[in-house]
């Protein structure tokens, strides 16, 4: 059957999720709708994760309409009635490198799956940042999204703009981090994220937290996260993290590191495009411009 079918593509899962036609309404995971987004391909429907509520976050939705697309729950709230309801060809999800549906119950993604195309992008820790645009750009074009010529020039532009500062900025401390609340908050092992590692590879200095247990984050006090000095931090701006205007309250934070440093907005769930990528490596640059000068 599959090799009669006109559209094909084979996912991180190793599955081959086929149809008769290419698929032009997919239904998706919020961060792989909006990658497909900035490949120009428009979904009919988003979802979240347990992490989100009962909206679309606008901090993970990059450049979607979030207003004009059905947003279809968050987490085990999302029926697979209500997915199938909105009529997709296509569902495109995410994974973290397992073969576990990101963002939906495992019986509601075997449900779906039965009837609907599947494919599974694995954005994890063991791809690189690069790896994980590769694989959604391969996905863009198979559903005849054209070369992102233009945003791979901006990438281009980013990245060698990013190097050049990160050679002059070699003391400054860049700490990525997600507010958890007044007393706690997230430290990131830069190693565990793409995008993170993608900085490092740049020649950003990142700060890295203590071993112990966590294997993405390292959850202590701010009095701990206030100790590591940082110069620039990015600030998870997801809805699932205690808001950015909140640190201000902390004093722990202030006292120490929250006057000196230079926040920058952070999304951990950035869409695997190009466009998405040269934006982030432009905040991080700007960051680094500004705290130099």
């Amino acid at each position: 059957m599959a090799s009669a079918a006109k559209w094909q593509f084979q996912d991180d899962r190793g599955r081959v999720a086929a149809a008769a036609v290419t698929p032009t309404r997919p239904v998706a995971y919020i961060q792989a709708g909006a990658t497909l987004f900035d490949h120009g391909i428009r979904p009919v429907g988003l979802f979240g994760s347990n992490h989100d509520g009962d909206s679309a976050d606008p901090a993970k939705a990059g450049a979607l309409p979030l207003a004009d697309i059905a947003y279809l729950g968050s987490g085990t709230a999302v029926e697979a009635d209500a997915v199938l309801r909105a009529e997709p060809d296509l569902v495109v999800a995410v994974a973290y490198g397992t073969d576990q549906v990101y963002g939906l119950d495992p019986d509601t993604a075997k449900y779906i799956e039965e009837r609907v195309p599947v494919v599974v992008v694995d954005v994890g820790q063991g791809r690189s940042l690069g790896e994980v645009r590769d694989r959604f750009t391969a996905l863009a074009h198979s559903l005849g999204a054209a070369a992102d010529e233009s945003g791979e020039a901006e990438l281009g532009r980013a990245e060698r703009r990013l190097r050049t500062l990160a050679a002059g900025a070699a003391r400054l401390r860049v700490l990525a981090l997600s507010p958890a609340s007044p007393d706690s908050v997230h430290l990131a092992r830069p190693r565990a994220w793409p995008d993170l590692r993608a900085l490092a590879d740049c020649g950003i200095g990142l700060v890295e937290p203590e071993r112990g247990p966590g294997a993405n984050w390292s959850t202590v006090d701010w009095t701990v996260a206030a100790s590591t000095r940082p110069d620039i931090v990015l600030t998870d701006v997801r809805a699932n993290a205690l808001p950015v205007d909140r640190l201000a309250g902390i004093e722990e934070w202030q006292s120490a590191a929250g006057g000196a440093a230079r926040l920058v907005p952070w999304n951990p769930e950035i869409p695997g495009s190009h466009v998405a990528h040269a934006r982030f490596f432009d905040a991080v640059a700007d960051a680094l411009e500004a705290s130099a000068g």
